[in-house]
């Protein structure tokens, strides 16, 4: 490990590269493998820790080539994969960037430049913005049940969203906590079928129509939940002892719009089917880009991302 990690600091010495991806999940890995195979040098940089929201996945299930595979595993084959190929330096924000004979990167661990970006970002969990939403993070709220389910065990849980992410956190945590419960605020199953079909089997609690409006606690730890039943409009309130947050995703794009990228009214990177943007040199892919949200996509748009960079440096010369 020492030896990978003094030649890791050599190379980023030189802080020169064909190609800087931005986010090290499953659409940045798989650019930089591409990349790399193609003859372009690259490193990925990443704000967090390598290996995006795939890291967070408590079961995939359904990713070619695995039955079933926890998301940290899988997440670990993507990094042994890519680290093969590239350089990957996470926690390390990205701070600006700007156009300078290509582009300057100023981030956390210094300067970075470059021919050529990849905006592979990704997404982040959304607030639901209510009261004790932020003040109890970390006391009981979380967004997260691979991080944080097993601190939970033999208590009572409840997450909040019923899509295939919230779905897939209470099924993953129903064999370590007492009880877990799902409030969904629409009126119908918003998860496919298969997990439905878990969810029944395990006999979870899966409630429609149900608004939650506060988090409530002691000060230290969420003691209980108020929510509204959306049919009658009577108002009620549950103990929990932690509650899970499930309610969707934002596509992080800020810094791409400081470049003059064009993004959606939701915020999604506007992309072609090449994965080039409106600007020169400038490519996104993965769920930043409001892909179909999938592991498989995402590792597939970066792979395209990375063949148009390479052909536009040093086939077409110049779109």
């Amino acid at each position: 490990m020492e030896l990978i990690l003094g030649e890791e600091r050599q190379e980023l010495e030189k802080r020169d590269f064909d190609l800087v991806i931005i986010g090290a999940g499953a659409a940045g890995l798989s650019a930089a493998v591409y990349a790399t195979r193609a003859g372009l040098s690259n490193v990925v940089i990443d704000g967090t820790t390598a290996g995006g929201l795939t890291l967070e996945a408590p079961l995939v299930e359904n990713y070619l080539g695995f039955t079933e595979i926890a998301g940290t595993d899988l997440a670990k084959e993507f990094l042994e994969h890519a680290r093969n190929y590239t350089k990957i330096v996470d926690n390390n924000m990205v701070i600006s960037i700007r156009k300078e004979n290509g582009f300057l990167l100023e981030t956390e661990k210094g300067e970075f430049h470059s021919k050529a970006i990849i905006f592979a970002t990704g997404t982040k969990h959304k607030h639901l913005g209510i009261p004790g939403e932020k003040e109890y993070y970390g006391k009981g709220v979380s967004y997260c049940s691979t991080c944080d389910g097993w601190l939970y065990k033999n208590k009572k849980v409840l997450v909040i969203g019923g899509g295939n992410s919230g779905a897939i956190a209470a099924i993953s945590m129903k064999n370590i906590v007492s009880e877990v419960k799902i409030f969904e605020f629409m009126p119908r199953y918003m998860c496919e079928d298969a997990y439905v079909k878990q969810i029944q089997s395990m006999g979870i609690d899966y409630r429609q129509n149900v608004q939650v409006i506060e988090i409530k606690g002691e000060g230290r730890l969420v003691k209980t939940v108020k929510f509204r039943d959306r049919i009658n409009g009577k108002e009620y309130e549950e103990s929990f002892d932690g509650v899970f947050i499930y309610v969707g995703l934002e596509p992080q794009s800020e810094l791409s719009k400081s470049l003059g990228v064009e993004v959606t009214d939701r915020g999604y990177i506007k992309i072609d089917r090449s994965g080039r943007t409106n600007v020169e040199r400038v490519y996104a892919a993965g769920d930043v880009a409001g892909s179909f949200a999938q592991i498989v996509v995402a590792a597939s748009d970066g792979a395209i991302a990375a063949d148009s960079c390479y052909r536009d440096l040093y086939l077409n010369n110049a779109r």
